[in-house]
């Protein structure tokens, strides 16, 4: 009898919970009994099966803090299982061993010896029924989610919660101590078909099958950039060696090839043959190999909004790397070694490639530049994230100023200045943290030095002195000149546009400041880093953040910037008060821009907006959305600010509909400006919040990658609903508010909403969809951080 025959009864009565004991201790052979099914069949059943872990898995289960690291996005992370070891642990004394999935170990049995046990059947003899994934979703079916509107009675859903990994052995104690703590966790159960397509999978044997093998023109177009990578000269081997160090998170991608196919660029000890990608911990780690080759590895996972980072690949970027790297002139007689202190320091390593070289090939993509250390190895970002303010600008120095081409002599006189913490080690001691900051103090003052002399000089700006000439207009063609970065405690985004009112600060961005930002917080962060390290590098993020606002100050009047500088960091006094006025005011000159008011900024802030127009984008902005009356109520939602706007999370998700459902729905993100009265000090954050200045950014679409809460409100009821967050004074009227218009997690419809916002997110970004029809900067949303209620 074919074994599917067996399979449909079983799936047919998931309903019912067959206790089965498993065995102790694990299992020595780690292979599970074959598949019987057809490769048609399985490729069915491995599909289906997939759309669910999709759909409703990865939601929660998805990167670095996927509770138990049981990631549920590819074949692999399934079969890997689940550990009751951290990855975010901020009190460790020692660095942890990495376990990156696809890089620290190839096999099952890799895993099982880093202490990963599984979640599927394994041993020949083994009952798919006993499996821990099927024990979770009989335990949902038995314990649904309360009905209840607050449920964190029942949960525990902070994000610091600590978690409990069972594995199959010790299922019954767990069912019994948490019945309500079935998968999905905190939320409604699967739809039976769901399930069948699970437990059919499961029974099958967990099938997969292979991806369809790549176009002809992707084929062509990764030997192309492979030939490339791997050129046989110092000049093509130090200029791939950059391009890998700032590439190697990205989801790379060919542009009007395959707009929905996504690699990773990797190191390996081989041009050719099968890929054994050379696992270190940092992308600027020694790889011990006599010569390292790069090469493409697919990525199989479907992309998480919280991780995915695009980037475009054609021939044209190929025919600009080469005019920016190999055209310019310059000579490589040698290569830089693996050293930490060369490694960790790019002024160090990349001396040889001209400032201007390396500055263009990140700021012609700076939104992907920025995003590394938004969406890049933290995932949970609160050590790089309680440094910044919660909404502010960005702008460019402009690449075409002559003394951009003058910082490579600069920058290798003071490349000793500019080491940073990741040369010590993922289990440095904060004690070396005091010797990063007088090199600080060291470079802060040549810098200037260097700054007042070019200006002087005419090298800076036209007619002398800061001006907007000194900003980068993207050359009249590229958006990315403008940049607007929202914190969301311990998640952040970055958008292209400069979006929302004017900000509390900005940042204007030269080349050494943009690649400091990447080794320190990208390249040279360890999510496996002891303690010492993760705060040597929050507590160096002082100085680049410090080093963007006085770039913006520049353009101010002096006396206006020592009010701003008073304004941003209140409560901060003593020793710490004098560092940080040192730091934004090192430049003493005057702007050559005449002012009218005293509040000079405020003309600022759309003088930089106009010097951009050609170039900015507006996607987030109201005015996209054609319903007068519903743009009008949302203008008056932005408007709300104190104590009402301190009531609602950081990030809310808005769709509003016609009350029947039917036609168009309209979604609009709400995000929290928080307000503080500085940013400085890495502990007791609630006790610097100023509520009272808290105000609203409501923008078009959706907005970053952790919404906190989930509103579907019908049409006829916005008014309404604007009317209530305005009128918000305690936990109890938000409470009301969220019982009226919130997706709440007991809902029934709450897949069903989810399904639909996502299907939104890859409709607002239409004009960039490859032919699947996702999105090339659309992802799935993570919603580990829902609120209870």
């Amino acid at each position: 009898m074919r074994l599917t025959r067996l399979i449909v009864p079983f799936a047919l009565a998931a309903g019912i919970c067959i206790p089965v004991a498993c065995g102790r201790g694990r299992p020595a052979n780690y292979a599970r009994a074959p598949s019987m099914l057809s490769p048609r069949e399985a490729h069915i059943a491995w599909t289906n099966a997939r759309s669910v872990f999709e759909k409703r898995c990865v939601v929660c289960h998805g990167c670095y803090d996927a509770p138990c690291q049981l990631k549920l996005g590819t074949f692999e992370g399934i079969d890997r299982g689940a550990t009751e070891a951290k990855v975010y642990d901020g009190s460790r004394l020692f660095s942890a061993a990495p376990t990156r999935l696809g890089i620290d170990a190839h096999d099952t049995q890799g895993w099982r010896e880093k202490d990963f046990h599984p979640v599927l059947p394994e041993g020949v003899q083994s009952d798919p029924r006993a499996s821990l994934l099927m024990r979770m979703l009989d335990l949902k079916r038995l314990h649904p989610v309360p009905r209840a509107s607050d449920i964190a009675r029942t949960f525990t859903l902070e994000l610091d919660r600590k978690e409990t990994c069972t594995d199959a052995e010790h299922f019954d104690d767990y069912a019994k101590s948490h019945p309500y703590w079935g998968m999905p966790y905190a939320l409604p159960g699967l739809e039976p078909k769901e399930e069948a397509a699970l437990v059919f999978w499961v029974g099958a044997g967990a099938p997969r099958d292979e991806p369809p093998p790549l176009a002809p023109q992707i084929a062509e177009s990764i030997a192309s950039w492979e030939s490339f990578l791997n050129g046989p000269s110092f000049k093509n081997r130090l200029t791939s060696r950059y391009i890998y160090e700032h590439l190697f998170l990205a989801s790379l991608y060919f542009k009007g090839i395959d707009n929905h196919t996504y690699f990773r660029l990797v190191r390996t000890a081989s041009p050719t043959g099968a890929i054994e990608e050379i696992p270190t911990r940092r992308p600027f780690d020694d790889p011990e190999v006599d010569r390292v080759y790069y090469r493409f590895v697919r990525r199989l996972e479907r992309p998480l909004e919280k991780t995915h980072m695009p980037y475009p690949l054609s021939a044209a970027r190929l025919h600009r790397v080469r005019e920016l790297f190999i055209d310019a002139a310059y000579a490589v007689d040698h290569l830089p070694s693996y050293e930490p202190e060369v490694g960790a320091n790019p002024f160090r390593a990349f001396q040889a490639i001209p400032a201007e070289s390396r500055y263009r090939f990140m700021l012609e993509e700076a939104e992907f530049t920025m995003m590394g250390f938004i969406k890049g190895p933290v995932c949970r970002g609160q050590v790089a994230l309680n440094v910044i303010e919660d909404r502010f600008w960005i702008t460019f120095m402009n690449p075409a100023l002559p003394l951009i081409k003058e910082e490579t002599a600069f920058l290798a006189g003071v490349k000793q200045d500019l080491d940073m913490p990741a040369e010590g080690g993922s289990s440095a001691l904060l004690t070396l943290w005091l010797g990063y900051g007088r090199d600080h103090e060291r470079y802060l003052k040549k810098k200037n030095e260097f700054l007042q002399k070019a200006l002087a000089e005419g090298k800076g700006s036209k007619g002398g002195g800061p001006n907007l000439h000194m900003v980068w207009d993207g050359d009249g063609k590229n958006s990315n000149a403008a940049l607007t970065v929202f914190r969301h405690f311990d998640s952040a985004s970055v958008v292209k546009g400069l979006v929302g009112a004017p900000p509390k600060t900005a940042w204007v961005v030269g080349y050494p400041l943009l690649e400091r930002i990447h080794y320190l917080l990208v390249a040279g962060f360890d999510v496996f880093g002891n303690v010492s390290h993760q705060l040597s590098t929050r507590l160096y993020m002082d100085f680049l953040r410090m080093e963007g606002e006085a770039n913006f100050l520049m353009l101010l009047p002096p006396a206006r910037r020592q009010e701003l500088i008073s304004m941003w960091y209140r409560g901060v006094n003593g020793d710490a008060k004098d560092r940080v006025f040192h730091d934004l005011t090192a430049f003493e000159g005057p702007p050559n821009i005449h002012y009218q008011d005293r509040a000079a900024e405020q003309e600022l802030f759309p003088m930089l907006k106009s010097h951009v127009r050609g170039v900015l984008n507006n996607d987030f902005d109201l005015k996209h959305i054609e319903d007068a009356s519903l743009r009008a109520a949302l203008v008056r939602l932005g408007k709300v600010k104190g104590q009402p706007a301190s009531w609602l999370p950081e990030l809310s998700f808005v769709t509003v509909r016609n009350k029947d459902g039917v036609g168009a729905r309209t979604n609009f993100t709400i995000a929290r400006d928080s307000a503080h009265t500085n940013v400085t000090n890495l502990f007791h954050e609630e006790d610097r919040r100023i509520k009272n200045e808290d105000e609203l950014s409501v923008v078009r679409g959706f907005l970053g990658a952790y919404p906190n809460a989930l509103f579907d409100v019908p049409r006829s009821d916005v008014d309404a609903f604007v009317e209530t967050v305005s009128k918000l004074d305690s936990d109890a009227a938000y409470k009301a508010l969220r019982t009226r218009f919130g997706m709440l997690r007991s809902s029934d419809q709450f897949w069903e909403f989810s399904d639909r916002i996502h299907e939104d997110h890859v409709r607002v970004h239409s004009g960039s969809s490859g032919s699947s029809g996702s999105s090339i900067s659309s992802g799935l949303f993570d919603y580990n951080r829902l609120e209870a209620y």
